[in-house]
């Protein structure tokens, strides 16, 4: 199939089809899609042209991608100040603390101020024009690399990687997709999505296929692809924030700024919004609540049995051996 060619039911017939969590996926050069997902990606890879200063994210899912979102939007946007960016303050302190000024992440989701490419910007019908967009652009994506127009891996623009251990990857994915069941329903058998996990069969996946893909390139190009763990992020806030700083060319002046950043992005503060706490993802229907879950470092242990958890840490070592990559397990 190629990337500039209309996508057309008959085409997608031709694709290996699986299901996870009752969803038909479909298998394209290697990784399994969504209908839907997969059009957006021919358009996207046909029509999208990177510039040198446009900034990506990139992840698996369920692996700390809303959280991405807000720390590079909020590091883009500190040194425009965010009551200029959103009009207005909710009052000042003797000291002029920037928490006291108005944050447009009070008002709206992340994934509204960075969209997800392939999920937002290309399922438009028709696709937005993203060449009139003021630079820089901050987008993000879910696609592996070798999906990714050529135009990304060939410009000077930057990649922002985020991944997580696989455990805590499923565990999260499982509780998030149960939030389209039913009561009826009830959660999906854990057991059956963790096969399904280990397989490879799930969005985007295979998962260690995913992380491989943007380690081995971070690996080749370090001034271009920045590579994070979810984990090094909850132990060291302020080290990774600022790194990620600097790497997107906006290096903090000082440490209240870090402090800010960390703060507003915070996932306690973020689920306790108003606009999370009650509203909705005009995407794909999710309530804006169900990204804002627990956040914890080795919460599979409430749900993985000690079997399966073995079962897992055995395929990781496996996946990546030799890669100089290691992944909490």
């Amino acid at each position: 199939m190629d990337s500039s060619s209309d996508f057309t039911e008959s085409m997608l017939d031709q694709l290996p089809m699986e299901r996870f969590w009752d969803i038909p996926l479909y298998q394209w050069d290697g990784f399994w899609y969504r209908s839907y997902h997969l059009q957006a990606t021919m358009a996207l890879r046909s029509q999208y042209i990177a510039r040198d200063d446009d900034i990506i994210l990139a992840s698996p899912m369920k692996t700390g991608t809303t959280w991405l979102k807000a720390l590079c939007f909020s590091i883009l946007q500190k040194d425009g100040n965010a009551a200029r960016l959103n009009g207005e303050t909710v009052g000042k302190t003797e000291e002029d603390d920037p928490r006291h000024i108005r944050d447009p992440l009070v008002d709206n989701h992340p994934a509204v101020y960075v969209q997800t490419l392939e999920v937002q910007v290309f399922t438009a019908k028709p696709p937005p024009d993203v060449s009139a967009m003021e630079s820089p652009r901050l987008f993000h994506t879910h696609l592996p690399y070798t999906a990714l127009p050529d135009s990304i891996k060939t410009s000077n623009c930057k990649l922002v990687y985020i991944t997580r251990n696989p455990k805590d990857t499923l565990v999260s994915m499982w509780h998030f997709f149960n939030k389209l069941r039913t009561p009826e329903q009830g959660p999906y058998p854990f057991e059956q999505a963790f096969e399904s996990f280990i397989n490879g069969v799930s969005h985007f996946g295979p998962f260690f296929d995913h992380v491989l893909q943007y380690w081995n390139q971070s690996l080749k190009s370090p001034n271009k692809i920045l590579f994070l763990k979810y984990e090094d992020l909850k132990k060291d806030p302020k080290g990774e924030v600022k790194k990620l700083a600097s790497f997107l060319g906006k290096p903090f002046n000082n440490e209240k700024e870090v402090e800010d950043v960390i703060w507003r992005c915070s996932l306690e503060r973020l689920k306790n919004l108003e606009v999370n706490k009650n509203g909705i993802d005009p995407w794909v229907g999710m309530q804006n609540s169900a990204f804002f879950r627990s956040g914890i470092v080795g919460d599979w242990k409430n749900i993985m049995s000690e079997e399966l958890s073995e079962r897992l840490d055995q395929i990781t070592r496996q996946k990546l051996k030799d890669s100089g990559l290691h992944l909490e397990i």
